[in-house]
């Protein structure tokens, strides 16, 4: 089965495509959308060689910066990044963007899954929630339900790890018994474009996922030198 994922090159990412790389043929879709953690998109290139997708396509809507104004930490450089969950961290319905551009990749691929990394951790973000996913699968198809009817289309299913009740930690285990050291060279900081910042919400969620999981973290941050 094809599989479309949003694929970031972060850590939530890079181990929901483990998941699914033996059962299904994955295709990755990477936006830039204008945040200022850029260097996401080109680990996103190198995890999808290595995880051997069918296609890797980086869609560039950089537009939405401009439309996200003065009201988000990850696309504004006059706004600082905190060290932990803030609103301002939360980009408007960024993943119903990305969701609606990779659903219509889908339809034209034929492909009957789209996948995104939303997690049990991710509670405080409106757009992981499953009812969201759901809300958001039915509403796709029903743009595309002639074409369903007509069996031009296939039917898409939206989902993520969250709606199998998977954590931040269970998707790393899984990612690091897969990938092993590679992990490593995920990218999750929202903070630095070089080296992991070690101290935003991003940084930190990243730091609690390894000691829950009891792997040693190797992750290179620039607070621990």
């Amino acid at each position: 089965m094809k599989a479309v994922i949003v694929f970031s090159g972060g850590l939530d990412s890079v181990c929901t495509a483990t998941y699914l790389q033996k059962q299904h043929d994955l295709y990755g879709i990477t936006f830039s959308y204008g945040q200022k953690a850029s260097k996401e998109v080109k680990v996103a290139q190198q995890f999808s060689k290595l995880l051997k997708f069918k296609e890797h396509k980086i869609v560039d809507i950089g537009f939405m910066k401009d439309l996200y104004e003065n009201t988000n930490a990850l696309t504004n450089s006059k706004i600082v990044i905190p060290s932990k969950f803030d609103y301002s961290i939360v980009a408007p319905i960024r993943n119903a963007i990305f969701l609606s551009i990779a659903s219509a990749w889908a339809f034209s691929k034929e492909a009957e899954l789209v996948v995104y990394g939303a997690h049990i951790g991710d509670t405080q973000y409106p757009d992981c929630r499953p009812i969201f996913t759901k809300l958001l699968t039915k509403a796709l198809n029903e743009g595309e339900i002639d074409g369903i009817n007509l069996g031009l289309r296939k039917k898409i299913k939206i989902w993520s790890p969250y709606m199998n009740n998977l954590s931040k930690s269970d998707l790393l285990k899984k990612g690091y018994k897969e990938l092993g050291e590679q992990i490593f060279k995920s990218w999750s900081c929202y903070g630095n474009d070089k080296i992991h910042c070690g101290k935003c919400e991003s940084c930190n969620n990243r730091k609690s996922a390894f000691l829950k999981s009891k792997i040693a973290d190797k992750t290179r941050y620039l607070d621990f030198g």
